[in-house]
């Protein structure tokens, strides 16, 4: 059998929060609440007639919250073809939660994507981006195929381990690999941390950063994919009301038009997992 060609891969993901990240951080009043409607009412539609243009099937990780909030919304998401996947339901993170709680949440949500979608979630990103000890049990338990939450690897999937012991007097025991593939994440190819301006409490991030600057760091960071493995995957995550504005909507499109000319596959996150399971078998 040959070796399989070189490919690299872009998956292009949304975290289609709307208004349950607000709402989990106790932000309900009028504007904040106005900043997640955003999303789902102007942005959405905006990214979706990009994705179109530029023939891009997208990965949308979606809380029940979304969903039921805004089902018009979704639904439209569904219908252009793009994978929609588990965000919890009330946009709250697993390792904040009882290990029942946090099931009541996987199954909530659930059911809430296969309503919408017509079947259930193959794969989970965490609010957050952070795991209880329970996580990857439950996501085994319920069918998931993958999870993309952490953080081990930049281009390359992975098998999620589960049991580790992590103390700080001793050295750390990593449980075994099971069978589900971790698609990892970074805060640096995430348009949060760049572009958002929150103010939580005492706390602030300034966000509101140049998009041509973040634009010449996501595509180096492609590059330096394409230098480093043969095959690999580089995952975007953005948020809608925040890449669906402006100048960031347009960077978007300055992104898919560069990366495609040096060679791009544009993938779901669901089909690139199948396809690294089959080079792995």
């Amino acid at each position: 059998m040959s070796a399989p060609l070189p490919k690299h891969i872009v998956c292009l993901t949304f975290d289609f929060d709307a208004i349950s990240g607000f709402i989990s951080r106790g932000a309900t009043t009028p504007t904040p609440i106005s900043r997640g409607e955003f999303g789902p009412r102007v942005a959405a539609p905006r990214l979706l007639a990009l994705l179109k243009k530029h023939r891009v099937k997208s990965s949308w990780y979606v809380p029940g919250h979304t969903i039921e909030t805004f089902p018009d919304a979704v639904k439209a998401v569904v219908d252009h073809g793009h994978e929609i996947a588990h965000h919890g339901w009330r946009h709250i993170s697993p390792a904040a939660l009882s290990r029942d709680d946090e099931e009541s949440e996987l199954v909530r949500g659930n059911e809430a994507i296969k309503r919408i979608s017509g079947e259930y979630a193959r794969g989970y990103r965490s609010p957050s981006w952070d795991l209880s000890p329970h996580s990857v049990e439950l996501f085994i338990k319920h069918g998931f195929k993958y999870d993309s939450s952490m953080m081990g690897h930049d281009y390359l999937p992975y098998y999620s381990r589960q049991s580790d012991v992590i103390e700080l007097e001793a050295p750390a025991q990593f449980g075994p690999a099971t069978e589900l593939v971790e698609m990892p994440i970074s805060w640096t190819t995430d348009d949060a941390p760049h572009f958002e301006y929150m103010r939580h409490g005492s706390a602030i991030r300034p966000g509101l950063m140049n998009a041509g600057l973040v634009l010449q760091n996501w595509v180096a960071d492609f590059m330096y994919m394409k230098k480093a493995v043969e095959w690999g995957v580089l995952t975007f995550t953005c948020h809608p009301f925040i890449s669906g504005r402006g100048h960031r909507i347009m960077m978007l499109e300055h992104l898919i038009q560069k990366l495609k000319a040096e060679g791009a596959a544009f993938q779901r996150v669901d089909q690139t997992v199948e396809e690294f399971r089959r080079r792995r078998s």
